[in-house]
């Protein structure tokens, strides 16, 4: 979860390594990126277009209960993803890194906003996101395949008052972990990535 630049959170000087031979993870890790892909398109139009009636959604109200959540983007370093909830809350929708004030942190220091299907609601990632950059400063992390994968834990709380439409009032936590999974350029694992995926995983109890 970085900037679109080598300055900025995600991105780091890589080290020298050989040539990639590895074809069948490859093909593996391109055939995930396609379908993930596809996966948030079809959300993307779900999301913008439909009734909650003809998706078998609910509004909800007042949540009380264990939520699991789910929040990637595919071959981006930018603000932009997209997240399922399930559990007390079953919703989908987009996700964006965002400063306290509103508008958009490409470089993830702070919050990320829920634009949910029945309302939204913010979660303070700050904390989890200084732990991966931690992680990415050292890559590549397996220089001989100018690949990596990093993976964090932390508490990522709800943003208190950030809730809107069915989950104003809203509060909790999740306990969640970051993952990343990259493969980059070759030789010498310079220049930007062939394929990304950053996921945020998570469960806890919310109420409201």
């Amino acid at each position: 979860m970085a900037g679109t630049t080598t300055t900025t959170a995600h991105l780091s000087p890589h080290g020298a390594a050989r040539k990639v031979t590895c074809t069948t993870r490859w093909q593996a890790l391109a055939a995930g990126v396609v379908a993930l892909a596809m996966l948030g398109a079809s959300l993307a139009a779900a999301a913008s277009s439909g009734s909650a009636a003809a998706t078998g959604l609910q509004p909800t109200s007042g949540v009380h209960g264990e939520v699991h959540l789910a929040i990637w983007s595919v071959n981006s370093d930018g603000p932009d993803f997209l997240a399922i909830l399930s559990g007390a809350i079953g919703d989908y929708g987009s996700a964006q890194t965002v400063l306290p004030d509103g508008k958009v942190d490409p470089e993830h220091t702070s919050q990320m906003e829920l634009g949910l299907r029945h309302g939204t609601v913010r979660l303070y990632i700050g904390g989890i996101v200084s732990k991966f950059r931690a992680q990415t400063a050292h890559e590549p992390i397996y220089p001989a395949t100018c690949s990596d994968y990093f993976s964090v834990t932390a508490n990522v709380p709800l943003v208190a008052g950030s809730g809107t439409g069915a989950y104003r009032g809203i509060h909790g936590d999740f306990s969640s972990t970051l993952s990343g999974y990259e493969d980059q350029k070759t030789p010498p694992c310079t220049g930007g990535f062939l394929a990304q995926i950053v996921l945020l995983t998570g469960s806890g109890t919310v109420l409201s």
